[in-house]
């Protein structure tokens, strides 16, 4: 199994009220594969394998209220210390650093504006096997209307140094963390709702992106923003049958 560095995403996973629909819906997306936890305190979680690896996952939300949620985990050495740099940060500890049986302990996060991410300190899980390839995780994306407070607070967080580059209107920054860039950040599109506070976005690859944001919609999903060319393929933004927001790209 891979071993992914500190300060780089590692796992994505949903947090969803209706996980048999799930089940149904990115299955038949993304050609997936469904491993269930057998463990009754896992609550049905589900480890969705590509080829027989894992590359995402999906479980009940964590309070009845929760919005349907795609959640970016960042890897880490000590998800306690992480916990206590995000409150010096500014940020705030949703849930507290907790062990998930003996796969790893992991906190849920918020940076200053609002955006919700996790780390992941791993045991036995060490997080996704597969990276990079149709159907599974290929890019993780901070949509913050604050992108100068963010640049200081995953700096203070991850170590993460921001290199900005102007794409079209916009000015985009990527997020390296020792010699690799891992993750970006942009601000909100105006396709988007205005009411949509800050979030990490999870992209998966796919063959194609035009095909794939069709098929979306026929299982039920929406096309937020319709597939498009950036440099680093063409991409969509969709929404499961629940809400729950995540993008697509063609690698180019």
């Amino acid at each position: 199994m891979s071993t992914v560095e500190p300060g780089t995403p590692c796992w994505a996973d949903l947090a969803t009220p209706d996980l048999a629909d799930a089940k149904r819906f990115y299955p038949q997306l993304f050609g997936w594969t469904g491993r269930v936890s057998p463990e009754p305190e896992a609550g049905g979680y589900t480890v969705f394998l590509k080829g027989g690896r894992a590359v995402a996952g999906a479980g009940p939300p964590a309070t009845p209220d929760q919005v349907p949620i795609w959640s970016t985990y960042v890897a880490t050495d000590d998800a306690d210390l992480a916990a206590t740099r995000v409150e010096a940060a500014g940020g705030q500890v949703v849930v507290a650093p907790f062990d998930v049986l003996d796969q790893g302990r992991m906190a849920v996060l918020a940076d200053p504006a609002g955006a919700v991410f996790s780390v992941w300190q791993p045991m036995a899980m060490r997080g996704a096997e597969l990276f990079n390839v149709p159907g599974a995780m290929c890019w993780n994306e901070l949509v913050s209307p604050d992108p100068e407070g963010a640049k200081e607070f995953y700096a203070l967080v991850f170590g993460w140094q921001p290199e900005d580059q102007q794409v079209g209107s916009i000015t985009y920054t990527g997020w390296r963390c020792g010699a690799r860039v891992v993750a970006g950040m942009m601000p909100p599109l105006a396709e988007l709702p205005a009411d949509l506070p800050a979030y990490w976005s999870v992209y998966f690859s796919v063959e194609d992106a035009d095909a794939t944001a069709a098929r979306a919609a026929e299982l039920g999903g929406t096309i937020l923003v319709p597939p498009r060319d950036n440099p680093a393929g063409r991409t969509a933004a969709l929404r499961d049958p629940q809400g729950a927001l995540f993008s697509i790209t063609a690698l180019s």
